[in-house]
């Protein structure tokens, strides 16, 4: 339940709003929205944005609880999703699986239902890209990715994942923008379709429409936990743009948010070298490596934009990686 205030002195308003579980009262959310009389209609869009873009992860993240009270035998398919979500935050093969096999439950229960159909999609890309590389995986992503583009959903989130990974997988930039594009007609204040579209974006080479939704989606929902995907697209654009201590900041909020990924580190490193501070990317290379041991530059660049890849080559070489 969405509740609020409004409160006037002068030609000033003061508006409180509060997002309330109704089952039991508690707080998800709440902000204060101040400005002068004449700006209403400003002010109204801005509130009608927040609130928005707000309310798809604040409800999520209360709804996951909800969902592991529950007693298994009552799971419905929805359920069963917000069991794989928390699985999915971070860039890890195993947990992946583990969300793939909730999933794959929810499909058997709901075969047609998008959002399973790209989060599981999503699941196939992580153990592709930081896995065994198994072109099983690869396969069954594209499959679902697909098939959730071209059911008609009108689910932003779901088409903007399964965008991400017909990039990631597929390689192919044209069909994941207007994935993207797409989304985000149908709901401009999506956290995911910001976040996904940013990262596609800034992965392309067009930085500036990625910095657009990154900044976007961190002031709509700054305590997102997937937010470190922003960091991730905002860097990446400062790389682009040759502004390597902005790309360096960018990854030490990635890195802090995310640190189970060597992937994330050796990224970290090479900013660290392109910045002009050398002497620190050795530990942070070390580390990459103790993280994954398989990791090498090479397989990397065929994600990025060729000038973008350039540039975290050069980094990633300097740094010691191994091609």
């Amino acid at each position: 339940m969405l509740e609020g205030s409004v409160r006037k002195g002068g030609n000033r308003l003061r508006i409180t709003a509060q997002l309330i579980e109704a089952e039991t009262g508690a707080h998800l959310w709440a902000d204060r929205f101040e400005g002068a009389l004449d700006d209403l209609f400003d002010l109204q869009d801005q509130i009608t944005e927040r609130i928005v873009g707000v309310i798809e992860p604040s409800v999520v993240k209360a709804e996951i609880e909800r969902s592991r009270r529950k007693p298994p035998e009552s799971l419905a398919a929805y359920d069963l999703r917000l069991r794989a979500l928390p699985h999915l935050t971070h860039l890890i093969p195993a947990e992946a699986k583990i969300a793939a096999a909730y999933l794959q439950d929810a499909l058997r229960r709901e075969p047609s239902y998008a959002a399973a159909q790209a989060d599981l999609a999503r699941c196939h890309e992580i153990c592709f890209n930081f896995g065994d590389h198994d072109p099983t995986d690869r396969g069954a992503g594209l499959k679902l990715a697909e098939t959730v583009l071209a059911s008609g959903t009108d689910d932003a989130a779901a088409l903007a994942i399964a965008g991400f990974v017909i990039w990631n997988l597929g390689l192919d930039y044209g069909q994941s923008v207007a994935a993207m594009e797409k989304a985000l007609r149908y709901n401009p204040c999506c956290t995911n379709a910001l976040l996904w579209g940013g990262l596609v974006y800034a992965l392309g080479g067009e930085s500036a429409k990625a910095t657009i939704l990154a900044e976007r989606a961190l002031r709509l929902s700054p305590f997102d936990p997937a937010g470190w995907h922003a960091h991730l697209a905002l860097s990446h654009a400062a790389m682009f743009e040759d502004r390597f201590e902005d790309a360096l900041a960018h990854f030490d909020r990635t890195v802090h948010l995310n640190p189970q990924v060597g992937l994330m580190h050796a990224f970290r490193a090479a900013a660290l070298v392109l910045a002009g501070r050398a002497e620190e990317a050795g530990p942070t290379i070390a580390k990459a490596l103790e993280l994954d041991p398989s990791l090498r530059w090479g397989r990397i660049m065929q994600l990025l934009h060729p000038a973008l890849a350039e540039k975290w080559a050069r980094g990633l070489r300097l740094a010691g990686l191994p091609e």
